[in-house]
């Protein structure tokens, strides 16, 4: 997935999905906590693969990524083209109005704009950049 979107969580916490990305997540899709501060968003396939990655674990292993099952949502997509957005991921997020809906390779994020734009200028640097092309081996 690729793409950076502007969208706008409405009174009711519901979110647009871009199209281009819809696509690829399919009509129902998990959103879960990330690693950053913003959400992660798997089609359904990605999602089966990542919790049967989990399953492989010991048990003493998966208990770590209790949150990720805790906290996740199934979504689907409304006629629209929405989703709505469990208030627990809003919070964890810091999402409140602006989101920026970002394609991430296998999977999408949804950022609060403003932390977004911090995280954006911080890893658009030409330095930055180099480092990731030379760790790819480019």
């Amino acid at each position: 997935m690729t793409g950076e979107y502007q969208h706008t969580l409405d009174s009711k916490g519901r979110l647009s999905i871009p199209a281009r990305l819809r696509e690829e997540l399919g009509n129902v899709f998990y959103v879960t906590l990330s690693m950053d501060k913003c959400l992660s968003a798997y089609s359904a396939e990605s999602w089966q693969v990542f919790s049967d990655k989990v399953n492989e674990m010991p048990y003493v292993k998966q208990r770590k990524m209790r949150p990720l099952f805790a906290y996740a949502a199934k979504c689907e997509l409304d006629a629209q083209g929405r989703i709505l957005l469990p208030q627990n991921l809003r919070d964890y997020a810091g999402l409140t109005k602006n989101v920026t809906v970002i394609g991430c390779n296998n999977h999408a994020e949804f950022w609060d704009s403003d932390s977004w734009s911090e995280i954006y200028a911080l890893e658009t640097t030409p330095e930055n950049i180099a480092a990731v092309m030379e760790e790819l081996e480019f």
